[in-house]
């Protein structure tokens, strides 16, 4: 059966994207050439960083919704995340909220990729 095993960003600046990534996943790539480097995630997938300027073919200028997402933790440590997070300046299109599917904010990396966090319990907060 086809199992997906990596995805790939295409980013105008691998070095800039790739510091991001390292300081927000405490780890250096698993592997960095010119161009391109590796984060490795859980259970073998991998997260690639991608030149968007020497790839073939060209990726498309405009894309649709796509978002990194961490789902397998604590309300707590989706609070911890999102002040960490803060702290570097990260970007945020979504502030902690409680929606349907859980507690969740969504981050921006470098080029605007989405990073989503979501704690998917939310018995230990209050309804809204």
């Amino acid at each position: 059966m086809f199992k997906p095993n990596s995805v790939i960003l295409y980013v105008d600046n691998v070095d800039t994207s790739t510091e991001f990534y390292k300081a927000i996943f405490g780890e250096d790539p698993i592997e960095s050439f010119p161009g391109f480097s590796v984060f490795s995630l859980k259970d073998g997938f991998i997260l690639g960083l991608q030149t968007k300027h020497d790839i073939e073919p060209k990726p498309q200028p405009a894309f649709g919704g796509f978002e990194l997402c961490l789902s397998d933790i604590s309300i707590d440590e989706v609070d911890a995340i999102y002040h960490d997070f803060k702290t570097r300046n990260v970007p945020m299109a979504l502030p902690p909220t409680r929606l349907e599917f859980g507690y969740t904010f969504v981050a921006l990396d470098p080029d605007g990729h989405r990073i989503r966090l979501c704690a998917t319990d939310t018995s230990g907060i209050e309804k809204l």
